[in-house]
């Protein structure tokens, strides 16, 4: 593990703060908005936490917690590796609204796609790499049900799907699911790889935002380049410094905010 150290800067709202990891007694904390009720994984990073503190107390951060995981578990779906920059602060707020109005949905067309990541000082190719983060996952019927049953309020489907996955998708989705998980990236959901690329090129990306990288001649042409040749593809290292840049969105580092000795709430 790399520890360069992120460049202070001054965070004017929740970001890469840890600020998702924090409990609220009324559930009114960012993890209780809607857009994150399907978040898992809490445990580890608590895990992790506490083994750090046994061995450094006081050293090492949520927020970098986070970073580091997420590498790590990326690595662990044979995916890429890269440097995590440390130096995060963790942050003392957590707010339900923040989460559900700062969030990009997977309803996204491209121009709000392309505006929020430029909002997060990211590029139209960062948007497209990261998207390819979709190669593992899952998700809820009731993030893409609309586009099986009623895309523009006329008990239509989303023109821009493959009809043939669009008939796949109702067998595991009827309407008004909101319960059933589907594999965002079918027979690949625990490999991290090229596949989604191929899989939005052929019309068949689960979320509205998926399908609208197809909207954008750049973002388009990105998908269809790493979607060709999995060991020609510049994927694994393009999303590697991807990674790096959202891990540097609105930080707290230097005397701002604090190391939590417990994830789960402030000191």
């Amino acid at each position: 593990m790399r520890s360069d150290k992120i460049p202070d800067k001054t965070s004017p709202k929740q970001g890469c703060d840890g600020s998702v990891l924090l409990d609220s007694p009324t559930k009114q904390a960012e993890k209780d908005s809607i857009p994150n009720l399907s978040l898992r994984g809490y445990q580890i990073i608590d895990k992790v936490k506490t083994a750090l503190e046994k061995s450094c107390p006081g050293i090492v951060s949520c927020a970098d917690i986070v970073a580091l995981v997420a590498r790590d578990v990326t690595v662990a779906v044979k995916g890429p590796s890269w440097e995590v920059e440390t130096g995060r602060r963790d942050g003392s707020v957590s707010n339900i609204t923040e989460a559900l109005f700062n969030l990009i949905p997977p309803f996204a067309n491209i121009t709000s796609l392309k505006q929020g990541f430029l909002q997060r000082g990211l590029s139209v190719k960062d948007l497209v790499v990261l998207s390819g983060s979709h190669t593992i996952g899952i998700s809820h019927c009731s993030s893409f049900n609309n586009r099986l049953y009623n895309f523009t309020g006329k008990g239509d489907t989303d023109p821009s799907l493959d009809p043939n996955y669009i008939k796949n998708l109702k067998k595991k989705c009827p309407p008004n699911d909101q319960n059933t998980l589907v594999e965002m990236d079918p027979g690949s959901v625990r490999t991290f790889d090229n596949s989604y690329y191929k899989l939005v090129a052929k019309r068949r990306g689960l979320f509205t935002s998926d399908s609208a990288l197809l909207d954008d001649s750049e973002t388009k042409d990105y998908l269809k380049k790493q979607g060709i040749n999995q060991y020609g593809s510049t994927f694994f290292k393009d999303f590697g410094e991807s990674m790096v840049k959202m891990g540097r969105v609105q930080v707290l580092t230097g005397n701002q905010g604090e190391i939590r000795k417990v994830c789960s709430r402030i000191n």
